[in-house]
């Protein structure tokens, strides 16, 4: 576990190669966060990917261990990138193909930045539960209504350490079981996390012009992009994700792969992690063949529902 200073915080992260140095070798796996969460809810994952892959976590600016202090950051898309970018570089992860990009939720949004910034070093991007609409009135009048909740659930956010507001709160985001230490550091991230921070980012996830660059910047990956829902999400409508996946798949040749898992919710990584991993090896195991032009590993199925 180390500090990397960057432009705009003290930033917290875990590389596996600290552990095992002869990971370095190892095809490399870094992952982007979601909203108001530190990096922590990787670990059950990351323990299954790292006898195979060299696992990059970090706490984004305004969340978990990274400290903004003396700092002035710019929460935006591009400004989270940048720091995620100071990273990649630090550890020599933009000098050769060999790194996978997943983004979680609005780190979907921030990962496609950063699959466009370091394509030549890109194996696959997976998307996970960061979806797109059409743009109607209707679903205007619903994201005006979510940044209305963002403010109210920020400003009175410590309500949701205590029962029973606590379990509903974990139930709108894990439709399935997950324990209770994983229950604990979600509230306790999103309750401590920067209000500044968190404010912006669920303002701009929200923001039809942030949305529309992300379609186009997902739609320009070159690489093998996953598409990976739970189906039962309460948190983000998960037919957004599914329509992400059709508009790709309609307007690029570039391989693109949608995951559903039908009893799951916004964190599939907590809810079925060995499920959750095979899925992502699959995809591992695609992106090496794709670049290594074998033919076999294409007729992998485009669209896999798991119950």
């Amino acid at each position: 576990m180390s500090y990397l200073t960057t432009s705009r915080c003290r930033l917290f992260y875990h590389d596996t190669a600290e552990e095992d140095p002869s990971s370095k070798d190892k095809p490399a796996v870094i992952f982007v966060n979601g909203w108001a969460i530190s990096s922590r809810y990787w670990k059950p994952a990351i323990d299954l990917l790292k006898p195979d892959f060299r696992c990059i976590s970090y706490d984004q600016s305004g969340t978990g261990r990274s400290s903004i202090e003396g700092f002035r950051p710019d929460f935006t898309i591009q400004g989270f990138a940048n720091e995620a970018g100071e990273l990649i570089e630090h550890l020599g992860l933009d000098r050769s193909r060999n790194l996978h990009i997943i983004g979680h939720s609005m780190g979907g949004m921030v990962a496609t930045e950063l699959s466009l910034r370091y394509r030549d070093a890109l194996l696959s991007s997976t998307i996970l539960a960061c979806g797109i609409f059409e743009e109607t009135a209707f679903t205007s009048l619903g994201l005006m209504f979510l940044g209305g909740l963002i403010d109210v659930s920020m400003n009175f956010r410590n309500i949701f350490l205590f029962e029973p507001l606590r379990s509903l709160f974990i139930k709108r985001a894990a439709t399935g079981q997950i324990s209770k230490e994983y229950s604990d550091i979600i509230i306790e991230d999103f309750t401590s996390s920067d209000k500044a921070a968190t404010n912006a980012v669920g303002k701009f996830s929200i923001d039809p012009e942030a949305l529309r660059t992300y379609t186009r910047n997902v739609l320009a990956i070159a690489s093998p992009v996953l598409c990976c829902v739970g189906m039962a999400d309460h948190t983000i409508p998960p037919e957004g994700t599914v329509t992400l996946f059709e508009k790709r798949k309609a307007s690029t040749d570039s391989p693109t792969r949608l995951v559903q898992f039908m009893s799951l919710g916004h964190l599939p990584m907590l809810e079925d992690t060995g499920r959750f991993v095979e899925e992502l090896k699959k995809h591992f195991d695609f992106a090496q063949h794709f670049y290594k032009k074998s033919q076999p590993s294409a007729q992998l199925s485009d669209r896999t529902q798991i119950p």
